[in-house]
This record gives C-alpha cells, structure tokens and sequence, in this order.
C-alpha cells in the first residue's frame, strides 16, 4: 500500500499535496506516479489471458518437476558468517550505528511534522513515512532480510531504557498474553493503518503524521512494559509482523541456535526454535556468541515453515493482501465511477461520505478476500480426501500468498517509489522547509522520466506472473510435505491453482487501467 496522495477528485477538499506535486512536477498527477498513457501492443485481454496461462503452465512443470517430498525436505543454505566481513556487517557496532540512525530519524521525523512548514513537499513527514520507510522496508525486507528488526527504533529505545534502569523484561513481572489473542491485535491495528493510508484526509499532513507517531510510540512502549518487548512486537506490532512475515521471502535469515527466548511459541518477528529457526530476535542475537547464523537461501524458502500459524495470523496475511490490492482498484477509473455514484446517491452522508463509502469498500474488500480464502481452504479439504481439515488447509497454505504480495509491491508502487523517493535528496538538506540547504541540495528538481508508462507496464506484468509462479511452486511443495501420494497433493492443489490464476488475470487488469484509461 501506498498513500493516494497523487490521487485528486473534485470534491476532495486536502488537495495541497497533489497540487504541489502538480506544480513541482510541472505535469498531471494520477495513480502512484506520474506519466502518459501507454498504449500496449496487444489487446490487454491477450496479456491476461496470457499471463494467466503462464501461471497454469507453471503449476504443471513444477508437478512433473517435484514429483516426491524427498526432493522438498532440505534446501541449500549457507552461513554467511563464515567470513569475516560478513561478521563486520551483522557486528554489534554496526547494529549500533543502525539503531542510533533510525532513532534519530524518528525524532527528525516528528520535529519536523511538528515545526515544519505544513506543506506536504516542502515537509520531510510525509515522504519519510509513506516512501522512506512503509514501501522503501517493505522492498528491503522482501528482498534483503528483516532490516527492520534490528533498526526498529521503538524496540530500540525501550531496551536502552531497560538496560538504563536495570530492569529487564525477564526481571520483572509481566501480564501473559492470552493464548486466544493470537495476533488480532495486530491485524486489527494493521486495518487501522490501511484505513489512515487510503482513506484518511489527514494523511499528507505532517503535523497529524507527526501526532500519529507520537501516539503509536506511547502504545508500543506501553505494551512492551506490560507484556515484554518480544511479545509485543510478534503479536501486537502490525509493523514488525508484516515486515517478518514480508522478509521470510528473503534471501536472507538472522538466526540463533538453541537460544532462550519469552516468544519461544509466537510467530511472525521473533521465532526461536531447537532447529535454529529465527526471525531475528536481537536479544538473543546477542547472546549467543558461537550459535549466530546469518542464511543464506533461496528466495522463498522461508514461506516453507508452516509451524506455529494460527488462525489470527492466516487473517492478518489475508488483510495484507486484500488491503493492497484494494489500494490498486481504488485508482482505477470502474472503482471511481463506483465512488462517484454512491456520492451522489447518498447526500444525506454530508461531507463524510467520501470517507464512509471507501471505508465500507475497503472492510467489503477484505471480508471478501478472507471468505473466498477460506472457501479455497474448504476445497483443498475435500481434494485431499479430507486428510486436511479447511482450518489446517488454511494455515498451511496462507503463506504461498505473500509472493502474490510482494509482485503487487512491486507491481504497484515501484513508480511512486522511484519518483517520489527523489524528493528525499531535496528535503535532506531543508527537511523542515526553513529554506535551509545543509548539503547544497535543496534546489534539486526529480526527474519524473527516471521511469515511464512502458517500464511501468512490463515491470508490472513480469513482477505479477513471477510472483504467482513462486506461490503455485510453493503450495505444490507444502502439498507434497504434506501428503503421501504426489496425485493427492496435486488434486488438493487445483483450488489453490484457480485462485492464482483468478488473482493473476485481477490484478493485472486493475494495474493496466491507470495505464491504458
């Protein structure tokens, strides 16, 4: 997901951020980058439909490819701690110096939404929070590791804190997270913030970004004193599971052997087990002296470890996807048109009825998307001969989905992260807009052909059909895992097939429309 912040309609009335952008751009503004129509080779519905025989066409060379669970158990994997620049990198002063940055980027953030001109482009809030950090961690963790985990600055500060007072987690008392909470809080948290990134108006304004990050650090901190830091961040922190959960696609894993931890059970940013399977838990990184292992692996291999999902965390990836997919439809012009006649259909609203109807469409898009999950789940059930109940169906396969989620991060924002990310040099050097230029480049104007509606469009169409090859590829082989018989494991997956391939053939006409309306 990204903020509409180019997004304009008539009767939007928090239009200084795209009018801004309009003048400094010198051009229009639409979807999440700027740029012309583009006009595709082929009809669109041949690169559907194509794209869509790509995916099938996949799921039957990688069932005649892996055709036994014995060629699935063991991937290749190799410490990169074995040299010594690799020890330089993960060492405990360079984690230091992360964890200094991304502290004090956090305070300049929220002085300057503060004290700052209110200017969305002349404020570094803004492009900070939406760019820098939500969709710039995002690629870093799907694609490098979990970054975030150890320059997390809330988790920073609170464990300088305990370490100040002398009063570790472990040393004092703490209130048991109910076995039964899971991570809803932190799916229905991750809700709210998709809510505030596609709906809110207040969302390019600094000053409410900066009192949003001051309220969310009060309420971090409070829930790390009350529950533990660990247990906070794996189920509560909707920011530190969806990075984890986005980085077990990455090619690479922090992990500590046989370590003690007081989120030995949870899932989703701080995971230990006897296997040595870890997401990164800094403490116990730490720790363990002889025992650290930095992985290295094949991209997405990680989403192969199916233990410890729950049910809370199968709605929490759910909502991930349907939250970023719905942030597509919503630039697309059939999803304006819907917009545009509720609008007017519903006058009695006033002038909330912008913020109601998206509202509504956003809660509709991830009801549906979980119902339709689960109705996959049921089918997988009754292919695999019931030898799989739909809630174990559900947790088994959940994962193959984040592929999905990458591509469309991909897919969606790689424009808007181009483009908009240019703004960080000017505001580098004026990041409260004083008109200072601390480092001479405060007069630096983006380049908004660094990319273009044909880069747009392919990288798109090849980021979409990849990312739904690795989840068909991956479901197949948590299929064979999972059941003796290679056909059962393949009839169980026909559900699961028809559903990428839907997905594929949606998400590639909500990404053309932008492009080609």
């Amino acid at each position: 997901m990204t903020p509409r912040l180019l997004r304009r309609r008539p009767w939007q009335r928090s239009g200084a951020f795209v009018a801004s952008l309009s003048v400094l751009f010198s051009m229009p503004a639409y979807g999440h980058g700027l740029g012309l129509r583009y006009d595709l080779p082929l009809p669109l519905v041949l690169w559907i439909i194509g794209a869509a025989s790509t995916v099938l066409l996949s799921f039957l060379i990688v069932a005649i490819a892996v055709r036994s669970n014995a060629s699935v158990k063991a991937p290749t994997q190799s410490n990169l701690l074995r040299w010594q620049i690799s020890n330089a990198v993960t060492g405990g002063k360079t984690r230091l110096i992360a964890r200094l940055l991304a502290v004090a980027a956090l305070i300049l953030i929220v002085v300057a939404g503060i004290i700052g001109d209110q200017t969305p482009t002349r404020n570094l809030a803004p492009t900070a929070i939406w760019i820098a950090w939500w969709v710039g961690f995002s690629y870093l963790s799907a694609f490098v590791g979990n970054v975030w985990s150890i320059v997390n600055p809330w988790a920073a500060i609170f464990d300088w804190c305990e370490q100040l007072l002398s009063k570790p987690a472990s040393r004092r008392a703490k209130v048991n997270w109910p076995k039964s909470l899971g991570v809803w809080p932190a799916t229905g948290l991750f809700l709210v913030f998709g809510w505030l990134e596609l709906v809110w108006e207040g969302r390019s304004i600094p000053s409410q970004l900066a009192w949003l990050a001051i309220g969310f650090s009060v309420l971090t901190w409070t829930g790390m004193f009350f529950f533990g830091r660990s247990t906070w961040l794996t189920h509560a922190d909707p920011f530190a599971l969806a990075f984890g959960i986005l980085s077990k696609f990455a090619p690479t894993e922090i992990c500590v052997e046989h370590a003690g931890c007081d989120t030995r059970a949870a899932y989703g940013g701080t995971v230990v087990t006897d296997r040595g399977e870890a997401l990164d838990c800094d403490r116990c990184y730490r720790a363990a002296e002889s025992r650290r292992g930095w992985i290295l692996r094949l991209p997405g291999v990680g989403l192969l470890h199916t233990e410890n999902i729950s049910q809370s965390l199968v709605v929490f990836v759910i909502v991930m996807l349907s939250t970023v997919t719905f942030d597509g439809l919503m630039a697309t012009p059939f999803w304006q048109r819907i917009e545009n006649a509720l609008y007017v259909a519903l006058p009695a609203l006033g002038d909330s009825r912008l913020a109601i109807i998206n509202t509504l469409g956003l809660l509709s898009f991830c009801a549906i998307f979980i119902a339709v999950y689960r109705l996959v789940a049921t089918l997988i059930s009754q292919g695999s001969q019931k030898r799989m109940t739909p809630d174990t169906a559900s947790r088994a396969f959940v994962l193959t989905l984040v592929p999905i989620a990458i591509a469309y991060l991909v897919a969606h924002y790689l424009s808007y992260f181009l483009i908009q990310g240019q703004l960080l040099i000017r505001l580098a050097s004026d990041p409260f807009g004083f008109g200072w230029n601390i480092f001479g480049t405060a007069r630096f104007r983006p380049d908004i052909g660094i990319v273009g509606a044909r880069f747009v469009w392919y990288t798109s169409l090849f980021a979409i059909v990849i990312g739904h090859v690795a989840a068909v590829s991956l479901a197949h082989i948590i299929a064979l895992r999972s059941f003796d018989d290679p056909r059962l494991a393949i009839r169980s997956q026909i559900p699961m097939l028809m559903l990428m391939v839907a997905y594929t053939m949606m998400s590639l006409w909500i990404i053309a429309q932008p492009i080609v309306e």
